[in-house]
């Protein structure tokens, strides 16, 4: 992952800050950490500028707009970043929600969980371009993803949906 993280950084598709690249033992939260401190910050619909809510509000503002994007969806139940991710359903739900035309969601074997990750991973990179921030063999080697890992991911698919006007945000106010 911290490969997957830095190249999309050195790339220019993420902003960037100065940092000290993590080495190649670093722990998931490591990484997690890094890769949620440097991913563009998103508006999420009822949030703004000035005044607007705390970084916990923005995660259950999040949390709940993925759960009212992939409620229709069979086999998906959003109740975290974390367990609620670990099969890679709701990542395809979510993507499916807003690309149809990518897969057909009901052929997807929620017992595949590396075939799930790599079609939502690809799908999102291809039609929204979305950088593919979280690498399906570290997803693999995890029961469950850790949580800042996937709501950096969902940031920056919302923040790219965003810019292809799929999602509507608050105006900044000046």
């Amino acid at each position: 992952m911290v490969r997957v993280v830095l190249s999309t950084m050195h790339t220019g598709q993420l902003r960037q800050k100065s940092f000290s690249p993590p080495t190649s033992t670093s722990s998931p939260k490591t990484v997690g950490s890094l890769a949620q401190s440097h991913v563009a910050r998103v508006k999420v619909p009822g949030s703004s500028a000035v005044g607007g809510p705390n970084t916990k509000d923005v995660k259950q503002m999040l949390l709940d707009w993925c759960r009212v994007k992939t409620e229709p969806y069979e086999g998906v139940n959003i109740q975290n970043f974390s367990s609620s991710w670990a099969d890679g359903l709701a990542f395809c739900a979510l993507v499916h929600r807003f690309f149809p035309e990518g897969f057909e969601y009901c052929t997807l074997d929620p017992y595949d969980r590396r075939a799930n990750f790599e079609k939502a991973f690809k799908t999102a990179e291809t039609l929204a371009d979305c950088p593919p921030l979280l690498d399906v063999d570290d997803l693999m080697r995890m029961r469950e993803p850790d949580w800042k890992c996937v709501y950096t991911y969902i940031q920056e698919f919302y923040r790219c949906l965003a810019e292809k006007g799929l999602v509507k945000t608050k105006k900044k106010i000046p």
